[in-house]
């Protein structure tokens, strides 16, 4: 849909409000805007890289960067930073987000050291955090390699999180508190690839974003609420990050992908955005930090 040439799309969400598509380049530090097909695309510079973004009730969004969590301006482009909960550890950094039915933005971390050649020896430092609304924010989990893929059953009582790092989503029960528990495998990753970003659509079914590896994979995979794998859609990159329904009727399946080297020789499609019609199913509209 759009030929964005990403260095490491992320993060697509659409606003049901406004009828904007949102994504972000992690690793250039922006923010992206446009119009459900791609056009009148607008962009904003961030401090430093980011790892995902929700929009907030009363306007701008709060972001989960490298230096932190901060509330973001679209109007003036200015950042107001809330916590760094991996101050200290410069190789650990706030990854993706999601808000939840209550209105917290649910976010978790990314341990780089993993990806050390050799890799360490060493317990996984990523982490789970809850910024409430009152801009407390709160420890959920540690011993996290890579956290992706945050999001809810339509009922907002089932928690998803995919570890890229274990190869494993995991499924939690969530309650109106906030707090995860009763953590229970829910797909083991199987072939080729990682888990990385996810949906929930409006019957309840996973869409997860299997990226590519050196070995092989790379498709979009749709999860029944049992864990049973329903289906599989292909791309023409092997590069895919995170997907999220949008769209005027919640139909269109918008795919983000990363254009980093190493992982295939589709050089043409890398880091692009795309958008997938005609898949029979709807999203859910995403909600909006009450922060």
């Amino acid at each position: 849909m759009v030929d964005a040439k990403n260095v490491l799309g992320e993060c697509p969400l659409w606003d049901v409000q406004s009828e904007r598509l949102y994504w972000v380049d992690s690793h250039r530090a922006r923010i992206f805007r446009a119009t459900a097909q791609g056009e009148e695309i607008e962009e904003w510079m961030l401090p430093s890289t980011i790892g995902s973004m929700a929009l907030r009730r009363d306007g701008g969004a709060v972001v989960s960067l490298r230096s932190g969590l901060y509330l973001f301006d679209f109007d003036s482009g200015g950042s107001e930073p809330i916590a760094h909960p991996e101050e200290g550890l410069p190789e650990v950094r706030l990854n993706d987000g999601k808000v939840d039915r209550q209105g917290r933005f649910v976010i978790g971390s990314f341990d780089e050291a993993l990806f050390s050649s050799p890799a360490p020896a060493l317990v996984p430092r990523g982490s789970l955090y809850r910024l409430d609304t009152d801009l407390r924010l709160t420890t959920l989990e540690h011993g996290i390699g890579v956290a992706n893929g945050p999001c809810w059953s339509p009922d907002g009582r089932t928690f998803y999180l995919a570890d890229t790092w274990a190869n494993t989503v995991w499924s939690y029960e969530w309650d109106t508190d906030g707090v995860p528990r009763g953590k229970r495998v829910f797909v083991k990753g199987h072939g080729p690839g990682a888990p990385d970003g996810a949906t929930v659509d409006s019957e309840g079914y996973i869409w997860n974003a299997w990226i590519g590896t050196g070995t092989g994979g790379g498709d979009i995979r749709r999860y029944s609420p049992d864990g049973r794998l329903d289906r599989c859609v292909q791309l023409p990159t092997m590069k895919v990050t995170s997907v999220m329904f949008g769209g005027p009727d919640l139909d269109v399946l918008y795919v983000t992908s990363m254009g980093l080297q190493g992982f295939a020789e589709d050089r043409e499609a890398d880091g692009g955005l795309f958008a997938i019609e005609g898949l029979g199913v709807q999203g859910i509209p995403e909600p909006r930090f009450g922060g």
